[in-house]
């Protein structure tokens, strides 16, 4: 993990730090877990109880090496290796996509790494897409606007992703290493064709650490570009834009921190606009009055944030690492909405102070009074109802102790509420396995961080790796795949 990622991060065991964060490694299918079996290649996994964690498939064991197969070509033995804090994407099939992220690589070392994995449901097989199967890889940028099959992003870790209107994927920034072979901070749009199976190098810096070039507040230009940052959140609007806020990074002085700045890239011009927040890092939060939107309200700058977009196109956003309405740096549990029309945010629920304590409420029931704890590196989904979907990452758990979470929350927008779904009030909870494919109100992923979240068509969630703890206690990256229907 760079100095830029460390350096705003809570304090980890000495293994998370040798490891460098996030997990990816499923052993598939053939590979037997704790309490679980075998399973057919070709077999779907068996419908599931609403409501409750299944553990699909991958490793009950930490830190699992990868299995790479033969490029292109799905395997019931091939599997990602461990990892922490890669980006993912759903195509219209509903496959999962992953890419990169900080893991283990086919040497058995630790690293930056910028493979691109499938993983088909029906089957319950991976596929190495592309890229190396060795860690920190240099990227191959070839001309900017033109798609090659040598193409490729060099290793990262901390990117954001998109998908377009048209299926494409889209990655943008991260920590990891530049066309020079050089590490730092990137500032490199993206695009994937996975039809072609093409990458496509479209706008930003080549080389590492690149200054935001802002202009004009809410003017588009071809000059403009967000300075290179990691751990930065990203939405996608109904136009097909992609919008941009935060992260650590470099700002329009060249001096790098927290950044709270908002950006909206036009995929058809081919631009980017500064459209909200500071040109200059550690920007202070702005509060005013909750729920009251206002042109002069803006979240202070942050990383490792999570976001939604809703069905009116508002932007949503919570928590992370960042500074709150005085000035103080640390975990956040604000919630904020940006609607794009007025260009102004409001400050919806949470507090405006850093770490501050939760209030479970009772496990199903939604309250007014009911709010997650102050924390960063968590995951998200939105359901086809609206409702947004927490779990997990590293704050603060019941009584304020602090750790490793594995509490699931649902958010209604409507209603302004929040429901602790399922997971424990406590930090440090340890995974309950049980056997492959089998839901139980006693399985459940231990609690983790930077974990890889997907939501698929039948309003299914997602959760694959992280860096947490295991059945016994002990903490390191994850490769375990698990499944969270919600009908």
């Amino acid at each position: 993990m760079s100095l830029f990622d460390m350096s705003h991060r809570r304090p980890l065991a000495t293994s998370h730090l040798e490891v460098s964060s996030l997990v990816l490694v499923l052993s598939i299918l053939l590979v037997t877990g704790c309490g679980g079996g075998s399973k057919s290649a070709t077999e779907p996994p068996p419908p599931l109880k609403a409501l409750e964690w299944a553990w699909i498939s991958g490793s009950s064991s930490l830190n699992a090496a990868p299995f790479y197969g033969t490029q292109g070509v799905s395997s019931a033995t091939n599997a990602p290796g461990a990892r922490t804090n890669a980006v993912s994407w759903i195509d219209s099939a509903g496959n999962l996509w992953l890419f990169g992220g900080i893991g283990i690589d086919s040497a058995g070392n630790s690293g930056d790494l910028n493979d691109l994995w499938k993983y088909n449901p029906n089957a319950n097989t991976w596929a190495w897409i592309s890229g190396s199967k060795i860690s920190n890889a240099s990227g191959i940028y070839g001309t900017q606007g033109t798609s090659s099959s040598d193409n490729i992003p060099g290793a990262r870790t901390g990117a954001v992703s998109w998908t377009d209107m048209d299926g494409n994927f889209w990655l943008f920034g991260g920590t990891g290493v530049d066309s020079q072979g050089d590490s730092g901070l990137l500032s490199d749009l993206w695009e994937y064709h996975s039809g072609s199976n093409t990458w496509v190098w479209i706008d930003g810096s080549s080389v590492r650490d690149a200054a935001g070039i802002y202009g004009t507040k809410g003017s588009p230009a071809t000059n403009n570009a967000p300075g290179a940052r990691t751990g930065a959140v990203s939405w996608t609007d109904s136009a097909g834009n992609l919008w941009l806020f935060g992260g650590t990074g470099f700002d329009s002085q060249n001096s790098s921190d927290l950044l709270n700045d908002l950006w909206k890239y036009n995929p058809t011009n081919k631009t980017w606009a500064w459209i909200s927040g500071s040109s200059v890092r550690d920007a202070v939060g702005v509060y005013g009055t909750k729920g009251n939107p206002s042109s002069s309200n803006v979240p202070g700058a942050r990383n490792l944030v999570v976001a939604w977009i809703d069905s009116t196109g508002d932007l949503w956003l919570f928590g992370g690492y960042g500074i709150d309405l005085v000035g103080t740096t640390g975990d956040l549990n604000d919630l904020w909405k940006y609607n794009p029309s007025t260009n102004s945010w409001s400050w919806v629920s949470g507090l405006n102070l850093v770490n501050s304590n939760v209030a479970y409420g009772t496990k199903g029931t939604p309250s007014a009074s009911n709010f997650p704890g102050a924390r960063q590196e968590a995951v998200t989904w939105v359901d086809a109802d609206g409702n947004f979907w927490l779990f997990g990452g590293v704050g603060n758990a019941l009584a304020g102790s602090s750790g490793d979470l594995n509490d699931l929350w649902e958010y209604s927008p409507t209603a302004n509420t929040w429901t602790w779904i399922s997971g424990s009030n406590e930090a440090d909870a340890r995974s309950v396995y049980g056997s492959k494919d089998t839901n139980s109100p006693t399985i459940t992923p231990g609690g983790r961080q930077d974990a890889i979240a997907w939501i698929d068509s039948s309003d299914a969630l997602w959760l694959f790796g992280g860096y947490g703890l295991d059945a016994f206690g002990n903490t390191g990256n994850h490769n375990d795949l698990w499944k969270f229907p919600l009908k």
